[in-house]
Order: C-alpha cells, then structure tokens, then sequence
C-alpha cells in the first residue's frame, strides 16, 4: 500500500489522528521519564511516522540507523531525504569490519541463502552487535513494530522490557493498521522509501527484500526462502 493507493474514510482519518495523539504522547512521556531514550530508524514506513512525530514535537530522542553496507539505493536515498525534509542528519552505525570479513571469508558472500543458521549469522553481524552500541547508555529503545505485521509480533505489547539490551523497550505504533500507516503518511507529506511504490511493504537488505504480489502477507518479501516463524533478525528475539 502507498498513499496514491489509499482511500481515507472520515473513519480511517479519526483512528490516525487518535492513535497519533496518543503515539506523541507516549514519545513525549518516553522523553521525559526514559531519558536517555533512542529510536531506531529502519526507514519504512512505520520509522518514518514516528520520524515525523519526535522531529515535529521537538524531543529529545535520539534517532540512529543501522547501515549493513547492503541497503538498496532507495533507502540511501531517503536518509537524503530525510536531512533535506527535517534538517536531521541520522546518527549511523556501521558493522564491525572484523565480523563481516571473517563471515564471508568463511562462508561466502551470500551464504545467508543456504541456511537460516547462516542468515542470522549475519544479521548479527551487520544488524545486532551494531545495535547493541547504538542502545549502550541507554534506558529506553524505540521501535516502529505492529502486532500486524508478521506471525512473530503477533503478540507484541506497546511497552516491554528487553532483557538482551537491559532497556525498556516502546512500541508506539504496536496498535496501528497499515491504512493509518500510509494515512498519517499521506496527510503529513512524510518522505518515504521509493520501494514502497515498487510493492515492497517492509524493506531491509536489498539481497534480502524482494516485492510482494497481491494477497501475500506484507512481511512475505523479507527472507522469503524461509518459514515465517523464522522471520526475524536478531533485534527483536527476546533473551
């Protein structure tokens, strides 16, 4: 979905508005109460509402990207956009170099393909050891999940304690549909990764992101050579 798809109903346009009201809230509350607090910015489409939220309230929380060195041009392209649009320069963490080489001289520069030992392997080293500095110093982690988005977040809550990263985590957008997503998105003008338009729902690594068909689950695109209950990179298991 992208906002040139969407219809907005009175209905869908006074469930945004309330779950934005109450999202700002929360980020202001997580501000005030969790500092210091940061937000980790995927670039979809749920990380660009919240974006727009902390930028426009002004709060004091820190916004970081993970660069895996294998992001596609579109999503380089937005955290372009996201500078020109908001005056933000996103704080960025890279992986460690050491990990990566040693992954791919030992297994192969794709071998994320032959198992899901391996795929995690390396999320781990370009997503979660970088994750981890990022959220070092930190009492609250802030995350742009849905329960709706995949079988694995079925059950997610708004607030959580993370036991890996010793933080409490936030889920402002835990509640929200992918209607209000691409709602707030549209109503606000928010820059979002040209992919979306390409049906590409949820966006990561460029070998490992493809494009939905209609009817797939909007997670389908994301490691789609595994089974769904497998479908996540490290960031969000609990310990």
């Amino acid at each position: 979905m992208t906002p040139a798809l969407l219809n907005i109903t009175p209905e869908l346009a006074a469930s945004t508005a309330a779950k934005a009201d109450a999202a700002r809230a929360l980020l202001a509350d997580i501000a005030g109460a969790w500092s210091p607090a940061a937000f980790a910015n995927s670039l979809g489409a749920e990380d660009m509402v919240l974006t727009d939220l902390i930028v426009k309230a002004k709060l004091p929380i820190e916004i970081f990207s993970l660069d895996t060195g294998r992001l596609p041009a579109e999503t380089y392209e937005l955290m372009a956009a996201v500078d020109r649009h908001y005056g933000l320069k996103l704080k960025l963490y890279f992986p460690q170099a050491e990990e990566v080489e040693s992954y791919v001289r030992q297994h192969g520069i794709n071998a994320f393909y032959d198992s899901v030992t391996l795929r995690k392997a390396c999320c781990y080293a370009r997503k979660v050891e970088p994750l981890r500095r990022a959220l070092a110093g930190k009492r609250a982690w802030i995350t742009g999940m849905r329960a709706e988005q995949a079988a694995t977040r079925g059950q997610l809550a708004t607030q959580e304690y993370d036991e890996g990263n010793g933080l409490e985590k936030f889920n402002p957008l835990a509640a929200w549909s992918e209607k209000e997503v691409w709602t707030y998105i549209k109503q606000n003008a928010v820059p979002y990764n040209a992919l979306h338009d390409k049906f590409y729902p949820s966006i990561g690594c460029a070998p490992c992101t493809r494009a939905v068909s209609l009817g797939e689950d909007i997670r389908a695109g994301r490691w789609w050579w595994e089974a769904p209950e497998s479908k996540e990179c490290g960031l969000h298991v609990k310990a």
